[in-house]
């Protein structure tokens, strides 16, 4: 594909920046009435399947982390997801804006992440209201 391509992907879809792939299986943690849902209906769109929920009993590829200031606390949130994760599998955090409720300060993160054993891979706009932290899990 070329880097045109790519880019005009990203335009149409921007969850195709979160590096998701068909057949993968994603669990969805913190959904709630602000998530973004065109982003959650782009992931599914790439994965070729819905997203699963916080009932889902076995490991997943990836987990989409919407967290908000109120939501408790973080480091506890990312020690849960790891534990839902397939070896190798990141999570997304995803969190409110700058200036938005339940907005994160950006050295909170860093905190919970390194608390938690994850390293923070990158950060990106998601969505209008979001910002997404990639986190990676340890190798095992």
């Amino acid at each position: 594909m070329s880097a045109t391509a790519d880019h005009a992907e990203e335009r149409t879809n921007p969850a195709s920046r979160l590096g998701f792939e068909p057949g993968q299986v994603v669990q969805e943690i913190g959904y709630d009435d602000d998530v973004d849902h065109d982003l959650r209906e782009g992931i599914e769109s790439i994965i070729g399947a819905d997203l699963v929920d916080e009932e889902y009993d076995d490991v997943a590829d990836g987990v989409v982390l919407w967290f908000r200031d109120e939501d408790g606390d973080l480091t506890d949130a990312l020690v849960d997801a790891i534990g839902l994760l397939e070896d190798g599998g990141v999570i997304w955090l995803l969190t409110p804006k700058t200036g938005r409720d339940g907005y994160i300060e950006p050295s909170d993160i860093n905190d919970a992440a390194q608390t938690a054993g994850l390293s923070q891979t990158k950060s990106i706009v998601v969505a209008k209201d979001w910002a997404g932290t990639r986190l990676a899990t340890p190798k095992r």
